[in-house]
Parts: C-alpha cells; sequence; structure tokens
C-alpha cells in the first residue's frame, strides 16, 4: 500500500463544489438519456483496403491493368525485339467521379446555448458517419461487380496473330454445397470451407498474398467467434476485446476478417432476419440498421450516380466478400469534410447548417482479386460494362 502524507496537504480547488463546499460533484452536469445516446454506429473499413487516388483535375481516373507475359530460351544469334504477339497485354479502366454527396443539419443558436453538451461536434459525428457508410456501400458493391467479371484480358493480337491469354476472372462460390439454403450463410463450419475455397481460387490466379481480407455482417462473424476454439483460426495472442473487435483478428488461411453492416446481403445491407433456418429477429429494443434496409438502385441512370453499382435485386443471395486490394479502386475528388456556415448567413437565420460533403467513385479493377459468397446454388448475374476489347498493344 502506497504510504499518503497528511501533513501539508495541497490546496485543492473542487470545480464540482458549490462555494466550495458540499458535495464536490454537485454542479457537474447530468447527462440525460436523450442528449448524448449515439445509437448503433457501423464501423467503415473500405477506404483502406483497396486502390485509393486523390483526383485533382478532370471528372475521372483511368487505372491501368497489365497481363502477363512468358519466357523463353534464347538461341544464340537471334535479335530480342520483345513478344511478337504484343504481351503482356494492357487495359484501361476508368473510374468516374459521382455527384457531391451530401449530408447537413441546421443548428439553431438558441438551442445550442441550452445544451448541457457540445451538440456541434456530436451532429458533425453523425453526418460523418452517414458519408462513411455511403462510402463503404458503394465500394463493396463495386468488389461484388468485379467477382462477377470475366478475364480483363480475352486475347491479344491480330488476325492470324491472335493469341489467347488466360487471364483469370472474378469468383464466385457457394456458401454450402448442393441447392442449398439461405441459412448456409450462417453456419461456421460452412464459413470456414467457403474461406479456404477462396483462398484457394486466389493462390490458382497468382493473386499476391498481401492484403486479403475477408468481409462479413456481426451475425456471422460471432458465428465464427463461437468456433473458433476448437479449429485454431484465431491468433492464440488475441484476448477479450481485441478478439471480437472485427478489425482483422480472426485469419482464415492467410484472409483476414473484418465485419461490417455496409456488405450487401441478401438484397439488404449487413443482415436479413427471417430467413427459414436463420437467426430470428431480435425484436428486443427498436429496429436494427439494416434489418429491414433494402439496397438502393445503384446503376448510372439514378441521379447523381456516373458508375454502375448493381440495381436493387442484384444481391440476392450475396453473403459476405473476400478480395485482396487491387479488386477495386476508388477516386477522390472531395474526401470527407464538415463545413459550417458563419457570418451574415449565421446572422439572418440565427443558425449555422452543419454540412458534410463528399465527391468519389468506385468500380472493380482486376476481377481476378475479388470472391463473393453466396447462399443456395443461384450465384448472381454479371451486371454493368466490362472492360474494353483489347487489340495488339493495347
Amino acid at each position: 500500500m502506497a504510504f499518503q502524507s497528511s501533513t501539508n496537504p495541497a490546496q485543492l480547488t473542487r470545480p464540482g463544489q458549490s462555494n466550495g463546499t458540499g458535495d464536490a460533484r454537485a454542479l457537474y452536469l447530468k447527462l440525460f438519456s436523450g442528449e448524448m445516446f449515439k445509437g448503433f454506429q457501423n464501423n467503415t473499413i473500405a477506404r483502406d483496403l483497396v486502390m485509393r487516388r486523390t483526383l485533382t483535375n478532370g471528372k475521372s481516373l483511368q487505372f491501368i491493368y497489365t497481363g502477363r507475359t512468358t519466357a523463353e530460351y534464347h538461341t544464340p544469334g537471334n535479335s530480342i525485339l520483345g513478344d511478337t504477339n504484343g504481351r503482356p497485354p494492357v487495359a484501361e479502366k476508368t473510374i468516374t467521379v459521382d455527384d457531391l454527396l451530401i449530408s447537413s443539419a441546421f443548428l439553431y443558436d438558441l438551442d445550442e446555448t441550452l445544451a448541457h453538451y457540445d451538440m456541434r461536434s456530436e451532429i458533425s459525428r453523425k453526418i460523418g458517419y452517414a458519408l462513411a457508410e455511403k462510402y463503404d456501400r458503394l465500394i463493396f458493391r463495386a468488389i461484388a461487380k468485379g467477382a462477377r467479371q470475366a478475364s480483363p484480358v480475352q486475347s491479344v493480337g491480330t488476325g492470324n496473330s491472335l493469341v489467347s491469354m488466360e487471364e483469370p476472372g472474378g469468383t464466385q462460390i457457394q456458401v454450402g454445397s448442393g441447392t442449398g439454403a439461405l441459412s448456409d450463410a450462417f453456419d461456421s463450419a460452412k464459413l470456414v470451407a467457403a474461406f479456404y475455397d477462396a483462398a484457394a481460387a486466389l493462390d490458382e490466379k497468382g493473386v499476391s498474398q498481401d492484403g486479403r481480407v475477408g468481409v462479413l455482417n456481426p451475425r456471422q462473424y460471432y458465428e465464427l467467434i463461437q468456433a473458433v476454439g476448437s479449429n485454431g483460426l484465431v491468433n492464440r495472442d488475441a484476448q477479450g476485446t481485441a478478439l471480437q473487435s472485427g478489425n482483422g483478428i480472426i485469419e482464415i488461411a492467410g484472409i483476414k476478417i473484418f465485419k461490417s453492416m455496409n456488405i450487401p446481403f441478401m438484397g439488404n445491407y449487413g443482415i436479413k432476419y427471417g430467413v427459414s433456418g436463420g437467426p430470428a429477429n431480435p425484436g428486443n429494443t427498436g429496429d436494427f440498421v439494416g434489418s429491414d434496409t433494402e439496397l438502393e438502385d445503384g446503376r448510372v441512370t439514378v441521379s447523381g450516380i456516373n458508375n454502375h453499382y448493381g440495381a436493387q435485386d442484384t444481391f440476392d443471395t450475396s453473403c459476405g466478400l473476400i478480395f485482396q486490394r487491387e479488386a477495386a479502386g476508388c477516386v477522390e475528388a472531395i474526401a470527407p469534410q464538415v463545413q459550417v456556415t458563419s457570418g451574415d448567413v449565421s446572422t439572418i437565420y440565427q443558425g449555422d447548417v452543419i454540412l458534410g460533403r463528399l465527391a468519389m467513385g468506385a468500380d472493380f479493377l482486376n476481377p481476378a482479386c475479388a470472391v463473393e459468397l453466396h447462399a443456395t446454388s443461384t450465384a448472381g448475374s454479371a451486371f454493368g460494362t466490362t472492360y474494353p476489347a483489347n487489340t495488339a498493344g493495347t
């Protein structure tokens, strides 16, 4: 026990006391239940898991995909002038920035004066969450799109010199087998088997081991957590909250697993309750994020969208994503930021508008790096545009 001396004690200032006497906490503000409840927030993770570039001028950026080439023995005396078939083949992928995405709130001066908490920081945080949520959803839909695409490079050369190049496309893997059931998506053993299958597919397609990740919804993630005791999937040094953080602690076949409520999942975002044999809606306190949130139409015909993120019914059996960072690209013209009005505007309206804004676009890059998990034997169909046709030297 530490020695404490009462000789020459410090003269304390207790900011919570009234006139320096009585309860030391009497003046501290009480936080009422409705003031600081933050609700259920989603983790936003996609931004650092894909190829991201900043756009300073123009409306789009080009990403270059380079295919494979071959090696051969040199014949003495022969000149070396490059591959006669124009290998390695190159394809270009253009990603366009979507229209400005905004989220805003008006804060009345009197309300802010009377509040016993920092309203601006709380509202700004919620606006940031809204933008980040949209950001993740678009990127995850782009990855699923890539998993359904064929090889970006089909052949090189022209005429009699046309040479087929077996460049790999995307991968779709069923969780379970046979006709299957939607509830298979929540079966930990079947999920583990699907992850090993995905890892093998990525290996066979020559995808780098670096940056491989998987994203599941929370129900699937915690099913794996409960099953890791006997299968050695978790780093044994990870304990307690670290184990359940959802930040890539679980690793299967070199694939770090994250959890998110922003992945396409059976036509909804994150979760779908009521699936036969799957988890029932807990129904304990209010609604749940994503439980009744159907995917919105993400086609280019929708106002504000310049890339193709799929129609509403495109992801009816989708139940998870596994990918390497080259699977998708994201272009940012305006990074997520918050702006606040001031000056004459604040005087006229006696308050401020807090505005969050973001300008970005996303699409798949290398389909070989993308794997979409699906429940039942019905896999989603390809949608959107693919790479342009490739000819010699392009």
